[in-house]
């Protein structure tokens, strides 16, 4: 067997058998039954309303959210929860959003604030210019800030920053946070690929004198194994917010499942994550952004290919074949993006790798990113250009892009973090609430 095959399916086997499945909860809440196949899937906002209502009823509440607020019938968190002024129950009095706007269609920075046209809420904007807390005045007379965002499953989101921060900004106007839980759309049952150094994390909150880093917040690996309910538990208590924090499990849900096996509708979390394909190559991918490749925006199929005019994609896909990497094939394209948000390449002919998904239970995603850039690097040397901290702030440490910059053996690189991954999940274990 190839060398770097049999490293690969050691470190595979590693990862895998990190996740062996918690042995409980230890934060009062009660976790998800273990089932089998498709299963219907009670996500935060249905167990809330139909078994915790009492946590709110007749309490002024905030609702940060987005379009992925929905229940499993569609429905919108803000039209399940608004009742209007004078009627019993509980009374949502304020709207919050994050990146991409309240309905997100926003792909820019400085989203403004602003009201919801049915309910005349207003809206507070929590992206201006990037990830912010929401100021004090908005929590002014609260009771309690209801949280409920899709996560993707990879350290680079920006959804859990915003929910950090809020958090942070509730403990300090003694408001109660509840999280209303969503299923991993990648499985909860894989935790991959380099881990950030704490000098290139950030959790504290945007200020003049030093900017917020939502992609970086947390030395988490690249793909964590978390969902949003778990993480707000282990941040709480990691960065010590000390917020009084009530997490409504996803019912039904299974670590192991990925979510078109939830039952649940599938609502694109971001303007360019089109599908779940796109989300199980993404933490890969996402590294690109920063460099002069583009990752796809401005095609149907975002995050499942990088290109550039000046790529070689003929030559790096026949060696990026040859290494027989798990779960995956690759195909060299020709076309030119339209109106892409990141601005590489609009009505330009680029040169595509893409990146063809084959068996999503055997992808290791860091390893696709690993294997693109040493391929590109090997073939185009003289054009390929890196902005090396926002490279860093996705990929990970510093020596895993100089490695491979280098020309070392892809698998060898990303088989260094692997005892990194596995250390943090066996150290997170306490805050997961699913088998």
């Amino acid at each position: 067997m190839h060398q770097t095959r049999r490293r690969y399916l050691i470190a595979l086997t590693m990862a895998v058998l990190s996740c062996a499945p918690a042995p409980g909860t230890s934060n009062g809440e009660s976790a998800a039954g273990s089932v089998s196949g498709r299963t219907r899937v009670r996500p935060g906002i249905t167990v809330l309303l139909e078994d915790s209502i009492a946590l709110i009823n007749g309490k002024r509440i905030g609702l940060l959210t987005n379009q992925t607020g929905i229940d499993e019938r569609g429905r919108s968190d803000i039209d399940l929860l608004y009742r209007p002024p004078g009627t019993t129950g509980p009374q949502l009095v304020a709207l919050f959003s994050p990146e991409h706007g309240i309905r997100g269609v926003e792909d820019r920075s400085n989203i403004v604030s602003g009201a919801d046209g049915r309910t005349g809420l207003p809206i507070h904007s929590l992206y201006n210019p990037t990830t912010i807390e929401p100021p004090d005045s908005t929590l002014a007379g609260l009771d309690a800030l209801i949280i409920d965002l899709q996560d993707l499953g990879t350290r680079t989101w920006t959804y859990p920053a915003s929910m950090v921060y809020a958090m942070r900004a509730a403990a300090r106007n003694k408001v109660s946070v509840i999280v209303l839980d969503r299923p991993n759309p990648i499985t909860g049952a894989r935790v991959e690929g380099p881990l950030l150094d704490s000098s290139q994390t950030y959790a504290g909150s945007h200020s003049a004198n030093r900017r917020s880093q939502p992609v970086s917040l947390y030395p988490l690996p690249l793909r964590h194994g978390m969902t949003m309910g778990e993480l707000a538990l282990m941040y709480n208590e990691e960065l010590e917010i000390g917020a009084d924090l009530h997490v409504i499990p996803a019912d039904g849900w299974r670590r192991a499942a990925w979510f078109d096996e939830t039952g649940l509708p599938w609502v694109k979390p971001s303007p360019n994550m089109p599908s779940l394909t796109s989300a199980v190559l993404y933490p890969g991918i996402v590294p690109f952004e920063g460099s002069n490749l583009s990752v796809g925006r401005g095609t149907p199929d975002a995050f499942q290919r990088v290109g550039a005019p000046w790529l070689n994609a003929r030559r790096a896909v026949e060696l990026l074949n040859d290494r027989g990497l798990a779960g995956v094939k690759f195909e060299a394209q020709r076309f030119a993006p339209v109106d892409p948000t990141d601005k590489k390449f609009a009505g330009v002919d680029v040169s595509w790798i893409r990146v063809v998904v084959t068996d999503r239970d055997r992808i290791h995603a860091a390893r696709v990113g690993a294997a693109i850039l040493w391929a590109i690097a090997k073939t185009n040397p003289d054009s390929l250009q890196l902005r090396d901290r926002t490279f860093d702030e996705r990929m990970g440490p510093s020596r895993v892009r100089e490695a491979l910059m280098r020309g070392e053996d892809p698998d060898t690189v990303i088989d260094g973090e692997v005892p990194h991954a596995v250390a943090f999940d066996q150290r997170v274990r306490r805050f997961k609430l699913y088998r």
